[in-house]
C-alpha cells in the first residue's frame, strides 16, 4: 500500500573519523523514500534546485518511487555540512543553507490526498499541519522533528504532535521536547498529548518504542564497519513506516509495529557502513531479511 513522505533533500558535506565526502546526495525524505522502497510504492513531495543531478533523480525512479511530488525549483538545492567526532550520536553543523527548501510549500498531488500511510519528515511544523489539512483519513501519520523546531516553533509542533498517530524522535529531542531527563516518563508525557506511539532513536544504542501495550527495546546492530552515521535515524523510519505500510489493509497488531521497528533497525544498520546512500542503494530485501535473522540471535537464549 501506497506511503507518502514530505522532507528534505539536500547536498551534504560529511567528515567522520573514518574518512570525508563532498557534495553527497542526502535529506531526510531521500533516505526515506529509498528506505521505504524496499517494502512499498512510495510517493515523495520535496523540492531541489536545478543543480541537482539527473542521475540522482533517475536513481531514485528505478526503485519505484513516484517523483510527482517533486518540484524542481529556480535556485540551489539545499546544503549541509557537518562532522562528527568520537561520539557518532552527536553531529555538529558546520554550515546549513536552505536554498530553494527556505520556501517549500508542499502541496500534495490530487490523486495523493487519499494516501493511507504518511510520514512527516523534520520540516517546518507549520508545513506538516498542512500537510496533514491536504490528506484525508489516513490510516497511520507518523512525524519526525528536530532541535531547532522544537526551539524555534514550539506551539505548531505542538499541535501537530497532537494530530499523529506515531512520533519517531530521538533521545535528545525528546528531553528538550518534554524537559524530563528519564526517556520512559518523557515518552508517556507526549503519549499523553497526542500519538498512541513514540519511537525514540538511539543511535549506537538502539530504539525504544513504547506504547499503550509497553515498551519494546531493540539493540543496534553490532558492526566492524561504519563510515558515516548521517540518515541512519531517516532510514529506519523509511524500514518501519515500509514494513507498516507493506501490511495493506490488514489490521496491525502489536507484533507487527515490533517487526516494524526490528526491520527498521536492520536497513538502518546498512545505511551507516558507507557515506550518503550508497549502501542503502544496492539493499535488497534478502539482505534486509538476513540481518533481520541476525538481530533475532543477538537477544535468543538456548533452550
Amino acid at each position: 500500500m501506497s506511503l507518502l513522505v514530505v522532507g528534505s533533500m539536500a547536498f551534504d558535506s560529511i567528515k567522520s573519523p573514518f574518512g570525508e565526502a563532498e557534495q553527497i546526495v542526502g535529506g531526510s525524505a531521500t533516505y526515506f523514500s529509498i528506505a521505504a522502497s524496499c517494502f512499498t510504492p512510495v510517493r515523495l513531495v520535496s523540492v531541489v534546485g536545478r543543480d541537482f543531478p539527473e542521475a540522482a533523480i533517475g536513481k531514485l525512479s528505478a526503485r519505484g518511487i513516484d517523483l510527482q511530488g517533486l518540484t524542481v525549483a529556480e535556485g540551489e538545492t539545499f546544503r549541509w555540512k557537518g562532522y562528527y567526532e568520537n561520539d557518532l550520536n552527536v553531529a555538529h553543523t558546520v554550515r546549513t543553507n536552505l536554498n530553494v527548501f527556505e520556501d517549500f510549500a508542499p502541496v500534495l498531488p490530487a490523486e495523493w490526498k487519499e494516501t493511507p500511510y504518511v510520514f512527516l519528515g523534520n520540516i517546518n511544523p507549520r508545513l506538516q499541519l498542512d500537510v496533514m489539512a491536504q490528506i484525508r483519513k489516513p490510516r497511520i501519520v507518523a512525524l519526525d522533528t528536530m532541535n531547532f523546531w522544537i526551539e524555534k516553533s514550539p506551539q505548531p509542533l505542538r499541535e501537530a504532535i497532537r494530530n499523529i498517530d506515531i512520533l519517531v524522535i530521538n533521545e535528545a529531542e525528546v528531553r528538550q521536547l518534554t524537559g524530563e531527563l528519564n526517556l520512559i516518563r518523557a515518552a508517556r508525557l507526549l503519549m499523553d498529548a497526542g500519538p498512541e506511539r513514540v519511537v525514540i532513536k538511539r543511535g549506537e544504542y538502539g530504539v525504544l518504542h513504547l506504547s499503550g501495550d509497553g515498551i519494546f527495546a531493540v539493540p543496534a546492530y553490532p558492526l566492524d564497519t561504519i563510515f558515516d552515521p548521517t540518515g541512519a535515524g531517516d532510514s529506519f523510519a523509511g524500514g518501519f513506516m515500509g514494513y507498516l505500510a507493506s501490511m495493506g489493509d490488514k489490521e496491525i497488531s502489536e507484533k507487527d509495529y515490533r517487526m516494524a521497528t526490528v526491520y527498521g533497525s536492520a536497513v538502518a544498520s546498512f545505511t551507516v557502513q558507507a557515506f550518503g546512500t550508497q549502501r542503502l542503494e544496492s539493499l535488497s530485501r534478502d539482505d534486509i531479511a538476513q540481518r533481520v535473522s541476525s538481530f533475532r540471535s543477538l537477544s535468543e537464549i538456548p533452550g
